[in-house]
């Protein structure tokens, strides 16, 4: 519960402080007295965006800090030990609105970020003004009523799960696609270049290789004459140098058999015959071997003509050639992947899909029974609140996807638009005059009729709503008389299960206060400044009185005033 609220040079208020009390709480004060201004700062305590503008004139900075008794609140603490803050029986919230707009959050004293702040804030405070009658009018904002009243939190926090899960496959198969389209074309001229290359296939040393060949070939009638030549001079001419060798070898035989230091001179020179007749023997072999192959010769220079324009297109060398080759290679083969993970993907995004539908489909089944139960229950608290000839229905409907949609659910056998809550579309309808057909609440309910029909779901859901402090800003606009003192005895029933502060302008929910508090204009050194105090028993019956009567109290005011507060 909230405990109490101080509040220092925020707008028209210098300082106040109030400690709110358990059960209902009630705020009355004037037109113009101050109340929006303090429903604006209960508003910033738990999260709403600061502007400078509020802060009161003359001074530095504004403070508003509220002190919340969290007792067993568990999601109270998670968020604590989640920001490591520390945990104490009291929680204290403060936001700092400064001129110089360094706006400050603390937590139990300790800096921390906004956001921290509004979590805290949504689990501990259920705000419900003028803006929320708004709300309710939007058809989008049905199901969240429905959902909470069914219990669907946990089927649909398992179809949320599987919803989140099937988007990222499917952003990622967009994603995946969108690339395979773009490289379509560099996919293209990589098995173009690949086909090209492999056309070829050079080897690292083949062109060296092939230069000799070519080399050889090419000079083929002079490399025949020359080894004729060589090999008829060194073997087989009338003066062959072999022949002139054997000579001079019989001669050294001679001279070593007179003087033996030529013994080894002559054996040395049988090694040049040997030599001779051995080059002699490769010139005449490699003579015979002489061929003119002129389709050799036209093979090599066309093969040779294929490497260097490769070598052109893709680096300068076959070195290079070959290192394009194998880069393209892996490019291709990534591609080839690539398709390999789209079908991979898209099995996995049926797989899942099937889950989703299936818990959408649970989904449904729970809301339709709670459709059922909570149209009774409304209808019931409505007439109870005056609304005697009340129909209320709650019509779940779904909408058909088109062929050409990305995003659809297949449910039994049927496509289907859905969305992270389902693919139901919840919509209340309404009739409030007997004979009528139930029409769109937003289109035949009045202001009072609204403020019913909020505070009959606040009723119906008080039980499951775990929100401890529920606020409501004058959510009784359009309501009167009898109907007046209904709706104060439905926000009394609220005590049972939350911590109730309303603002009010009716003497009959007045009535029922278990505190109540008043905010009036105070003049203090000619300046204008908003007050609020808690009122006395004989103070509230004067109070009370006043709304009956206005400013001119009477003895029957007074007496209806006591006549309220007894009831």
């Amino acid at each position: 519960m909230l405990k109490s609220l101080k509040i220092q040079d925020y707008a028209l208020i210098k300082s106040i402080y109030v400690e709110f009390g358990k059960g209902l709480n009630i705020i009355t004060g004037e037109t113009g007295a101050g109340k929006s201004i303090l429903v604006d700062a209960m508003n910033l305590l738990i999260g709403e965006r600061a502007s400078t503008e509020t802060v009161r004139e003359g001074a530095q900075k504004a403070i508003v800090e509220g002190i919340f008794d969290i007792g067993a609140n568990k999601n109270a603490k998670n968020i604590l030990d989640e920001n490591q803050i520390e945990t104490l029986p009291e929680l204290i919230l403060r936001r700092e609105i400064s001129l110089k707009g360094a706006n400050r959050c603390f937590i139990n004293d300790t800096p921390a970020p906004l956001s921290v702040v509004k979590d805290l804030g949504d689990i501990l405070v259920d705000f419900h003004g003028q803006h929320e009658h708004q709300a309710l009018l939007k058809p989008d904002t049905h199901i969240d009523y429905l959902d909470e009243f069914s219990h669907s939190e946990d089927l649909l926090r398992n179809y949320k799960w599987l919803y989140n899960a099937l988007f990222k496959l499917k952003k990622e198969l967009y994603d995946l696609k969108g690339k395979t389209d773009t490289n379509n074309e560099k996919r293209d001229i990589c098995l173009f270049q690949i086909k090209e290359i492999d056309a070829v296939s050079p080897e690292l040393d083949e062109e060296e290789k092939l230069v000799a060949e070519l080399n050889v070939l090419e000079n083929s009638e002079k490399l025949l004459e020359l080894t004729s030549n060589i090999y008829q001079e060194l073997y087989e001419s009338e003066n062959a140098v072999y022949d002139s060798l054997v000579k001079i070898k019989n001669r050294l035989n001679e001279t070593s058999a007179i003087d033996k230091s030529f013994t080894e001179s002559s054996r040395e020179f049988e090694s040049v015959l040997t030599v001779v007749k051995d080059i002699s023997e490769y010139i005449r072999s490699y003579n015979s071997k002489i061929e003119m192959d002129q389709d050799r010769l036209t093979a090599i220079r066309e093969r040779l003509s294929a490497i260097n324009l490769l070598k052109k297109k893709y680096g300068g060398s076959v070195k290079s050639v070959l290192e394009h080759r194998q880069k393209i290679g892996a490019e291709l083969g990534e591609s080839e992947d690539s398709t390999g993970k789209i079908t991979e993907l898209e099995n996995k995004i049926k797989s899942v899909s099937k889950n989703c539908a299936d818990a959408a489909e649970k989904l449904y089944k729970n809301r339709r029974d709670g459709a059922k139960e909570m149209e009774q229950e409304v209808k019931e608290i409505l007439k109870y609140l005056g609304v005697t000839n009340a129909s209320f229905n709650i019509k779940i409907t779904h909408d058909k996807a088109e062929d050409n949609d990305d995003n659809v659910l297949v449910i039994r056998d049927k496509p289907y638009k859905y969305n992270s809550k389902g693919y139901d579309k919840v919509e209340f309808f309404i009739s409030t005059n007997k004979g009528e057909s139930p029409k769109p609440l937003a289109k035949v309910a009045s202001g009072g009729e609204v403020s019913r029909v909020m505070l009959t779901l606040k009723t119906i859901l008080a039980r499951s709503d775990r929100t401890p402090v529920l606020i409501f800003d004058e959510i009784d606009t359009g309501v009167s008389g009898p109907i007046a003192q209904k709706v104060g005895e439905a926000m009394r029933a609220l005590t049972n299960y939350h911590q109730v502060i309303a603002i009010t302008h009716l003497p009959q929910i007045a009535g029922m206060a278990n505190h109540h508090f008043l905010v009036e204009k105070l003049t203090e050194d000619d300046r204008v400044i908003s007050s609020i105090r808690k009122l006395s028993n004989e103070r509230r019956i004067l109070e009370i009185a006043k709304l009956m009567s206005g400013e001119m109290i009477t003895e029957a005011s007074i007496k209806g005033a006591k006549e309220l507060i007894r009831l």
